[in-house]
């Protein structure tokens, strides 16, 4: 630590934040301002390479983890420890870790695990076109009118309640919200977006307000804020277009003028630099062929200068490696490019000695510029002090008590009911299937979605891709469904519905039928066919051939409605990836409360159809953007 006789303006938390960055930033070797541009992961970050390299950030990796299970005291028992190590180092200066907290603390054992993006995209609507729907087809009327707004209230609010749960944990940043507008639903990251209209994703973007807290009336547009130690720092991402790559494909090529850049994927940023958003990372994808890591005009003379955001720019994991072929090859350019293109942190994350060696000797052969680190040291401390890491840097134990709380568990119940669109009810208007009758004398459950809360949860939940079973606390949709029920009613269930069971379908009233997709994340989510997985299109099928069905589908964006199931079912809901609370999908179809979600993207009715867009006079969609029904009578 500087001794006390000399005057540390920085650690004068009375003096106003850029006086304590410019004397901070003073005081630094280069070494010392490198090791603030590297973030590495946790299994590498051992106190002395956290103390001698003098690393300014680490962060777990989807899945990575103290121990299996591991419970939020764990996690600050961890990340407190990182934190000393840092502490011991020559200026004191704290570290920030990050986490993929992205549908709630969904790394953490127990924690509440919110519905995905495109569930909370559903929520109520706000639509910039009216529909007039003639036979099939759907066309754009003349006027542009308001229907009905999207909950962005619901969505701070879980953002608040995410915040107290990753903070109990002792992390100090979450690595949301993703702000992508979504092109096509081929993409694997879809169930990481609000929805395909910009101005809906806007909307959205008040998880960034939950998160860091609303910042005051007067507060610089693009200048980090953080409320307090109950909050944490958020990070708007992929900057920017990875939401419209060609095909949907992970990691691939937006192809889009600059005037579409600014008309569909820049406005969410617009939204989130106008409520002090800290932090920013940088997308995998390019853009007309020119990858997001490298790419100055749009991270430094864009974002920067022209938007003037005053936060820090992060790269992706591994963000730089894949700026050559083979990936990871030729490093110390693909250093020298992303860090001159405006990348001010690196998510290194594991060869953090070669990044550092690779940094000191670019800047002293003056091939990055020592004002470029400069700059991006000065964001980097700028947001440090802005989030108060260097008067509170430890965990607060007095939160464990919000993890999985009642609160937020209800809030998440909130949530899933508010999100469930109901796409069919009933073969004939004048006879809606739902609500169902709770106290029916017998049910069939069934499906392979059905009693599974990994498959409920999807990907980014205990690891990167997701997880299949009781992978933590929560309710399934067979568990709501038994707590809602009357008390004679009797439920039978199976994974798979067996012969014996059809053969005696004439003792069931109705048959509830979960199927969808497996748990994915990014490029292994890619899919050119979207169909329902686990043969669950043939299992819909033979279950309402001979009992009345209703289907609930288990999904991270639209799949591909085989005729059969849509003709064949009394009911189909949407019920997205609703996470932990599956009380919420039983409060709504046994009638608790109505259906409000309304589709937050376009349903196509083959992929040969994709990419749709509902601004085109050709727009020709299965269940068109803001389409839901109600089942209780206006």
């Amino acid at each position: 630590m500087v001794g006390k006789e000399e005057p540390c303006v920085y650690q004068n938390t009375d003096a106003p934040v850029e006086a304590r960055v410019k004397d901070l930033l003073s005081r630094m070797t280069l070494p010392e301002k490198i090791g603030q541009m590297t973030q590495i992961e946790r299994t590498v970050a051992s106190p002395a390479a956290i103390r001698d390299f003098f690393i300014g950030s680490v962060l777990n990796a989807g899945g990575s983890a103290p121990f299996e299970d591991a419970k939020s005291s764990d996690w600050a028992d961890m990340i407190d420890g990182f934190q000393r190590s840092a502490s011991a180092s020559r200026l004191g200066i704290p570290l920030i870790y990050g986490t993929d907290a992205v549908h709630g603390n969904n790394n953490v054992y127990g924690a509440t695990v919110f519905p995905h993006n495109i569930a909370l995209g559903a929520t109520r609507f706000l639509r910039f076109f009216h529909f007039e729907q003639t036979n099939r087809s759907v066309k754009r009327a003349e006027t542009e009118r308001e229907i009905c707004m999207r909950d962005a209230d619901l969505v701070r609010r879980i953002g608040a309640a995410t915040a107290l749960e990753v903070r109990a944990s002792g992390v100090h940043w979450a690595f949301a919200p993703c702000v992508a507008v979504l092109g096509d639903p081929r993409w694997g990251r879809s169930y990481e977006c609000y929805g395909e209209d910009p101005g809906l994703v806007s909307e959205m973007t008040s998880l960034v307000s939950g998160l860091q807290g609303k910042p005051p009336v007067e507060h610089p547009n693009g200048y980090p804020f953080v409320a307090g130690s109950n909050n944490v720092v958020a990070c708007a991402k992929h900057f920017v277009g990875d939401g419209g790559t060609d095909k949907g494909v992970n990691e691939g090529n937006t192809i889009a003028s600059y005037e579409d850049l600014e008309k569909i994927h820049i406005p969410p940023y617009l939204k989130c630099l106008a409520q002090g958003v800290s932090t920013v990372m940088a997308s995998y994808s390019s853009w007309n062929g020119s990858n997001l890591h490298s790419n100055y005009f749009l991270l430094t003379e864009v974002l920067k200068e022209k938007l003037g955001f005053k936060g820090f720019i992060v790269s992706d994991w591994e963000g730089l490696d894949r700026l050559s072929e083979p990936r990871g090859s030729n490093y110390r350019n693909c250093v020298k490019t992303a860090v001159n293109a405006g990348i001010d942190m690196v998510m290194v994350p594991f060869k953090y000695e070669q990044f550092i060696q690779d940094m000191a000797d670019l800047v002293e052969s003056g091939e990055i510029p020592m004002a470029r680190v400069n700059d991006a040291v000065e964001r980097i401390l700028r947001v440090k002090f802005v989030a108060g890491l260097f008067e509170h840097p430890f965990s607060d134990r007095s939160l464990l008590g919000t993890v999985g709380c009642k609160e937020h568990r209800e809030l998440g119940r909130e949530a899933v009911r508010k999100s469930l669109v109901l796409l069919k009810n009933g073969n004939n208007a004048d006879k809606p299937f739902l609500p169902l009758d709770r106290n029916a004398k017998r049910i069939l459950v069934t499906g392979t979605h059905a009693d599974d809360l990994g498959y409920q949860c999807g990907g980014w939940t205990k690891t990167w891709f997701g997880l299949s079973g009781r992978i933590t606390i929560g309710t399934t949709l067979l568990d709501a469904i038994k707590a809602a029920v009357g008390d004679k009613t009797e439920v039978v269930y199976e994974k798979t519905p067996s012969k014996e069971t059809l053969d005696s379908s004439e003792g069931f009233s109705y048959a509830i039928v979960a199927v969808g997709e497996s748990p994915y994340a990014e490029t292994i989510g890619d899919s050119s066919e979207l169909i329902i997985p686990f043969d669950g299109s043939d299992i819909v099928t033979t279950v309402a051939e001979r009992i009345p069905t209703l289907v609930m589908l288990i999904s991270g964006r639209p799949v591909v409605l085989e005729p059969t199931v849509l003709e064949k079912t009394e009911a189909l809901v949407a019920a997205w990836l609703p996470g932990t609370e599956g009380q919420g999908m039983a409060d709504v179809i046994f009638g608790d409360c109505d259906f409000e979600g309304k589709l937050p993207v376009s349903w196509f009715k083959t992929v040969e159809h994709l990419p749709l867009n509902a601004r085109a006079n050709s727009y020709d969609p299965l269940f068109p953007l803001g389409f839901g029904l109600n089942s209780k009578p206006v």
